[in-house]
């Protein structure tokens, strides 16, 4: 599915759950979720990863909502718990199945979006690791010198702003030295078609959605 696209819907999902009260609607959208994420062959180490780590702050949730809430207490608790599983396997099917790559590409050639930003993007998540790399190293150079640059230390996220400032320099320079112009027209080696069927599975999701919320009675 074109990523695009497929962020295009997880939005509105996203949005409709924010306002709908119906536990059983959102246990139907946890389960579509995990039957996805289980045709995408994703570990059943991280789909476990996604049921624990919520879990803590759910239950927060529920508890809240059902000692310090008003109107249907149970109701609304229930609601909200089911509601963080929701929006996390809802967002699992595109943060652990979609190639950032491909969405940067997507968003340039079908939503238009500026080539610069979605170029600069791009480099800003390419640029994580050796981010983290040089964290360390920082951290190891000070260790030398007997400082100890903790993680809430703010000399440690100075240092590694200073440094990232100097790569942002030598990648603009990159970038135009192979060519790059703003507000160019641009040439794609990389192709994201946005086909019939992108279309039909988004406009077919949303019917759904709101035969869901609207048609069903469900709660």
């Amino acid at each position: 599915m074109n990523p695009s696209m497929k962020l295009a819907l997880l939005v509105v999902i996203a949005f409709e759950l924010s306002f709908t009260t119906i536990v059983s609607l959102n246990v139907a959208l946890i389960i579509l979720a995990i039957a996805y994420l289980l045709a995408h062959h994703v570990r059943l180490r991280t789909l476990a990863w996604l049921l624990v780590v919520p879990l803590l702050p759910a239950i927060g949730l529920w508890s809240t909502q059902y000692i310090n809430g008003t109107g249907n207490r149970t109701l609304m608790a229930w609601v909200l718990f089911t509601r963080i599983y929701a929006f996390v396997f809802t967002g699992a099917t595109f943060t652990l199945t979609t190639d950032i790559l491909q969405l940067a590409d997507s968003l340039e050639q079908n939503w238009h979006l500026p080539a610069k930003f979605a170029y600069g993007v791009l480099a800003a998540y390419n640029l994580v690791p050796r981010i983290k790399h040089e964290v360390q190293i920082i951290r190891t150079a000070g260790l030398m010198r007997g400082q100890n640059l903790s993680f809430w230390s703010p000399q440690l996220y100075f240092k590694a702003i200073l440094v990232s400032i100097n790569w942002s320099q030598n990648l603009a320079e990159a970038m135009q030295s192979h060519g790059f112009v703003e507000d160019a027209a641009r040439t794609h080696y990389r192709k994201v078609p946005l086909t019939t069927i992108d279309w039909a599975i988004v406009i077919g999701g949303i019917i759904l959605l709101q035969v869901g919320v609207f048609v069903i009675p469900w709660r």
